[in-house]
């Protein structure tokens, strides 16, 4: 119920103006106000000393919207006091409540004939009782009767009793008035919210050979990151998402020939801003939401990882590196197109999504159908709120490489970087992701990934036509708010992407992963601010590119998160 009219009450007592926005109903000393909704009505008690009697005017609109608003009450109107069943002579307000339900017939009763005077009045049963008396007062000023000053002063008695807590709720009405209205004065856009996060990062190998067997300078390096994301919802439900980066932190991999150990939030563009993803989200009925990608989408718009350790930002929060993120198979996923989530109940949740590379590009073999493309589908079963299970398929073209792993894992990469030219792929992928959260401060989760990657033509009689076969797994412990709210603590353990076995033959070359490299990782994200956090981490790498020759590699870094 909206009301707006301003009812006003000429008094002897002291001047008073209320403005109000709340969600209640509410007598203040000598003026009344009406709220509901954030809409507020109120009755004004302003000083005259030449008028010992008082006159009330409204208007004839909130006489009928608050007799609309009385119409669905189911409580009954009182005529005489004593039909009040819990109100008795001995009551110190029985005498204020026998005037104002005889002159001027302004209590409602319950339909059992009781007043409940000790308990707090709700919404309804102070509307009712207004428009009663409302409605009295119209008819007393029509037939050219008053209102006495002694009646008055009993209405005002009848809420001194609140008047500190009313002191208390104005006060805190004020600060909100002066918030809104600060926040009305500032807002960036009514339909937009603009949100951003800086990385300032501390990073060096601290040991450890390439892949080739070199050993590795070790020279610390401090970069950055700066992302902006413009928030827009045209319905409250949708949300279109234009998202900016740059940065200058970056991709040790340029200096170990490895993809294994990368760290995640690594942004090598000179800090040169560029627009990376463009992205409309909006629900279709109750259960599916849908999202569609114009540029850099993931399949983690559409699909759960279940790893309490993946922040959905690249790093920006939670694990350090890429490969402790997610599942490397969800990497395959990347582009424009189109991915949905639905939910199948409370137990079972489903996601499909097609994404391709080139999408934008109209020159033959790329397009949104003719180039490298990647589908998935996934299907998460949660029986309850602290445990999820999900199976993940990816069928891709051209787009098998998760850029973590070994370089052989890399096919794609590997063949470019080996030959000049990237060797055509088909790819079939299976996940298998799993999390359980054992008690409030800590969680175990994991995954295991295969994948069977085919190649399609040969290259200068040296890459024969056969398969691969890519492993990966890990287990991964979070400890929420470890030290104090807010807080995680991460260990990952596993084993990046492997070639396990080839029928694919490289003249000169090992066409499998001969030896295991574990990846171990753990880090502590202090939050100092709600919007400051500092994150020590180490990654240490066994054998690195699964070759026991190499020396084992140590990464570390300090990373600094500001958001806003």
């Amino acid at each position: 119920m909206k009301i707006n009219q301003l009812v006003t009450v000429q008094n002897v007592s002291n001047q008073k103006r209320w403005q109000l926005q709340s969600t209640t109903i509410l007598c203040l000393g000598t003026a009344l106000l009406v709220c509901q909704g954030g809409n507020a009505t109120a009755i004004e008690v302003e000083n005259n000393q030449s008028q010992k009697t008082a006159s009330v005017t409204t208007h004839e609109n909130l006489l009928k919207q608050i007799d609309r608003y009385n119409q669905n009450q189911s409580f009954s109107q009182v005529s005489n006091v004593s039909q009040l069943r819990d109100v008795s002579p001995t009551d110190w307000a029985y005498e204020a409540l026998r005037s104002l339900v005889e002159r001027y017939g302004c209590i409602v009763g319950y339909p059992n004939q009781t007043f409940r005077g000790d308990q707090s009045l709700s919404r309804y049963e102070f509307a009712a009782g207004l428009n009663a008396c409302l409605n009295q007062i119209e008819r007393l000023i029509a037939a050219s009767e008053t209102v006495t000053r002694e009646d008055l002063d009993k209405l005002q008695r009848l809420t001194e009793e609140f008047q500190s807590e009313l002191a208390t709720l104005n006060g805190r009405v004020d600060q909100l008035e002066e918030r809104t209205t600060f926040l009305e004065d500032h807002q960036f856009s009514t339909t937009t919210k603009l949100s951003g996060e800086v990385i300032f990062s501390l990073a060096s190998i601290f040991t450890g050979d390439d892949a080739n067997g070199n050993e590795v300078d070790r020279i610390p390096v401090l970069g950055d990151r700066a992302r902006l994301a413009f928030n827009t919802s045209f319905t409250g439900e949708d949300l279109l998402l234009t998202f900016f980066s740059t940065g200058n932190f970056p991709f040790f991999s340029d200096v170990t020939n490895t993809f294994e150990g990368q760290i995640g939030f690594s942004e090598d563009v000179d800090n040169n801003l560029r627009l990376i993803t463009a992205s409309y989200y909006f629900p279709l009925g109750d259960r599916t939401q849908v999202v569609v990608e114009g540029l850099g989408g993931f399949a983690y718009d559409f699909a759960d990882t279940i790893n309490p350790l993946d922040s959905y930002d690249d790093s920006g929060s939670g694990a350090i590196s890429y490969f402790g993120n997610r599942n490397p198979i969800y990497n395959q996923v990347a582009g424009a197109g189109i991915g949905t989530r639905t939910n199948l109940g409370d137990n079972f949740e489903v996601s499909l999504g097609y994404l391709a590379g080139g999408a934008s590009d109209p020159l033959e073999g790329s397009g949104l159908l003719n180039g490298p493309y990647s589908a998935l589908g996934q299907v998460v079963f949660k029986p309850s709120d602290s445990f999820k299970l999900g199976l993940t398929y990816v069928h891709a073209y051209n787009a098998s490489d998760t850029f973590a792993g070994s370089n052989l894992a890399n096919f794609r990469t590997f063949t470019e970087t080996e030959f000049g030219e990237a060797v055509p792929t088909v790819g079939n992928s299976y996940g298998v992701e799993a999390s359980w959260q054992l008690s409030d401060r800590f969680v175990l989760s994991g995954w295991g990934g295969y994948t069977n990657t085919l190649t399609l033509s040969t290259l200068n009689g040296t890459i024969d036509r056969g398969s691969l076969d890519i492993w990966n797994w890990a287990v991964t412990l979070a400890f929420p708010d470890l030290g104090k709210q807010g807080n995680l603590g991460g260990v990952v353990v596993g084993m990046e992407p492997k070639v396990t076995d080839s029928s694919v033959q490289l003249a000169g070359l090992d066409n499998t992963d001969q030896d295991t490299s574990l990846h171990v990782e753990a880090f502590y994200q202090y939050q100092l601010t709600d919007n400051i956090a500092i994150t020590p981490g180490v990654i240490w790498l066994t054998a690195p590119n699964h070759n026991q020759d190499n020396d084992d590699l140590v990464i570390g870094t300090l990373r600094s998160t500001f958001t806003f």
